[in-house]
């Protein structure tokens, strides 16, 4: 859509009466002129501003799109092993041996009702080898799965052939749709059954309607399933082919509903990239809009966004309108400097020789005097705006500081989770114990039951107090810090991580420990990243006991080293007079890893260089550990180790 451009108000109309125009006479022509320079600016600036505005529009829009796809696939992950722990369950072997024994197909709908309200589920099943259902967690319930056949689902298939089954439909029996998880029950090789789990995805979509985003979620098949706006659901990008309607009525994968095609001004497709569409909705209603994709999920499944363009091209539109504008004044103080310039010039002319002499002289003088005059005030806006980028760059790498620990207290949630969980379960048990204990008259049970829950609250509230201190910001004045203190703080930090990995952290530390000039919270922040790195770089190397009959594996350790070093190197600087020898605290790193490759080393400590995977690291936390380094006055390196692995050097000022 292009903008209406107005005449200015200043410029006369077609038919004003002689003697009232704006220009003088002979000046039709530079007038028609300046009217078709502000026209140009103002149409040739809203093609340019347009095209700015919908980039501007589809960089915000795919870093928030990357953020919804980041929450959706962490939420399909996180019952990812939940069929597969439940097919390991006794319970469930017995009843596929016994289908007939109401006791145990009571044990096992109760057991799997309790596992479905314990892990926030839908529902949870067995299926025996046929497809029968044998129990389910709403048992109860008059819409029970129990005694139906699901061998038309995928996930059925999947897991009957040894796989992990997934699928999202609409719930052959519920009618609710959900996210379905399957795995085999296996017995001696022999497959005897399918557990299955089912996810409510409903939350996401309440979630993105009170977003305001036009947000949908479709399948491989282009199948819009998940919709911020209700009228999107169960429509299909473009027309379905007839071998894919007929695998959708083979599955029921979307129940009655017809799927029909989204009404737009072209065919849509996951292969394009972001473009302006034009869509119509069920209402006859139409309007512009930008769509983007992202691929999520590990179905195939894509994140689709349309983005109303009509804030884009109406701020485009003022924009090009308020250059247009600016242009016509600039032209007409031009038309006005020109008379004012003509008429002093006439009147030079007319003035003797010895005036002229005069006048050019003091006119050389002004002249250098504006000159020096302009070179000082574009000196001063210089020293102006060199303050404001320095300010800004504190500014940035400050939010970038709290950014890496942000990030870093993201990616220890999940852990930090299962460290409470434990607590939680035992505070429980312990509680529900007191109360039997006092209701037997047996106050010394209870209080030592009351003791118990007393050192768990203390521990999760160590775990919670650790994790706020992390994340809180740092303070601009540097203290004296405890190296071995910091240390305590940052292992106990990535503790999880190294119980994943069964590696052992090893700690040289002299006593008394050395102290730093330093922020506390910033040096936690090096030592973790500086940790969780060299933890990382073990996590390829088999761990101590695996394999049998093999050779002995390499250990995964980490060693941490911290000394007192010069802090000069130059012997005579240490004689000379009147010098006092300074000291520098040096913490060093190693692991048993395979090293810094050659063409890495050099960009180590680039800002969002990373070696790892997309989604498992920003690239950000070498770069602000060098830059948290440097402001304490230190240094940070890293080199190859002579006898393999990489090490990590810190040196920072003694306190």
């Amino acid at each position: 859509m292009n903008p209406r451009f107005r005449l200015p108000p200043f410029l006369p109309a077609r038919g004003v009466a002689a003697g009232r125009h704006f220009f003088p006479s002979g000046s039709a022509l530079a007038g028609l002129l300046a009217l078709a320079a502000c026209l140009a600016v103002g149409l040739g600036s809203y093609r340019l501003l347009a095209v700015w505005q919908l980039d501007q529009l589809a960089h915000t829009n795919a870093q928030r799109l990357g953020a919804y796809a980041v929450s959706l696939e962490n939420a399909l992950a996180r019952h990812e092993t939940l069929p597969f722990v439940l097919s390991q369950d006794h319970r469930l072997h017995e009843l596929l041996d016994h289908p007939a024994d109401p006791a145990r197909v009571d044990t096992v709908n109760r057991y799997l009702e309790l596992v479905q309200g314990r892990a926030g589920v839908t529902a949870a099943y067995l299926i025996d080898a046929a497809g029968l259902t044998l129990a389910a967690s709403n048992w109860a319930t008059p819409q029970s799965f129990l005694g139906q056949h699901y061998t038309f689902r995928p996930y059925f298939r999947e897991a009957m052939e040894g796989r992990p089954g997934r699928f999202y439909g609409v719930g052959a029996t519920t009618g609710d749709p959900g996210y379905f998880i399957s795995a085999p029950v296996q017995e001696a090789g022999t497959i005897r059954g399918v557990v299955v789990v089912k996810v409510s995805l409903s939350a996401f979509e309440a979630a993105w309607r009170e977003s305001g985003d036009a947000l949908n979620l479709a399948d491989a098949h282009g199948v819009l399933f998940l919709a911020s706006l209700p009228d999107w659901r169960y429509r299909s990008l473009a027309p379905l082919g007839a071998a894919v309607e007929a695998e959708l009525r083979e599955t029921r994968q979307y129940g009655p509903y017809p799927l029909l095609p989204v009404k737009a001004s072209e065919a849509l497709s996951f292969d394009s990239p972001a473009r302006p569409i034009t869509l119509w909705d069920n209402a006859g209603g139409r309007r512009d809009a930008l769509m983007q994709t992202l691929p999520v999920g590990p179905l195939g499944w894509r994140l689709v966004l349309f983005s109303d363009l009509a804030g884009a091209y109406g701020l485009a539109a003022a924009r090009a309108t308020a250059l247009g504008f600016a242009t016509a004044f600039l032209l007409a103080l031009g038309f006005f400097a020109w008379q004012r310039h003509s008429r002093l010039q006439e009147r030079r002319a007319a003035r003797a020789e010895l005036a002229r002499a005069h006048a050019e002289l003091e006119a050389k003088v002004a002249e250098r005097t504006a000159l020096l005059t302009a070179t000082n005030v574009r000196l001063e806006e210089q020293l102006d705006a060199q303050a404001e980028a320095e300010r800004i760059l504190r500014a940035t790498q400050d939010r970038a500081l709290q950014a890496g620990r942000l990030a870093a207290l993201g990616q220890m949630a999940a852990g930090i989770t299962h460290e409470l969980n434990q607590p939680l379960a035992a505070l429980n048990t312990l509680s529900d114990n007191a109360v039997a204990f006092l209701q037997r008259g047996k106050p010394e049970g209870a209080v030592e039951n009351l003791r118990l829950i007393s050192q768990l609250a203390g521990r999760m509230g160590r775990i919670v107090g650790e994790l706020k201190a992390f994340a809180r910001r740092g303070q601009d004045e540097l203290v004296p810090v405890s190296v071995r203190e910091a240390l305590d703080h940052a292992l106990f930090i990535v503790e999880l991580r190294r119980r994943e990995l069964d590696a052992a952290i090893t700690l040289a530390v002299p006593d008394p420990a050395p102290r730093v000039q330093a922020d506390p919270v910033r040096l936690e922040q090096v030592l973790v990243n500086l940790l969780r790195n060299g933890l990382d770089a073990l996590a390829d190397l088999p761990a101590e006991g695996e394999g049998e009959g093999a050779a002995p594996r390499t250990p995964r350790r980490l060693a941490v080293t911290v000394a007192r070093v010069p802090a000069y190197r130059d012997v005579a600087e240490e004689g000379a007079p009147g010098q006092a020898p300074a000291s520098l605290v040096r913490i060093a790193i190693a692991d048993q890893g395979p090293g810094i490759p050659a063409e890495v080393l050099p960009r180590l400590f680039e800002p969002f260089f990373t070696t790892k995977p997309a989604g498992e690291g920003l690239g950000l936390g070498l770069s602000i550990s060098l830059t948290i380094a440097e402001s304490f006055g230190g240094t940070l390196a890293a080199r190859n180790r002579p006898e393999g692995g990489a090490e990590f050097i810190l040196e920072l000022p003694a306190a």
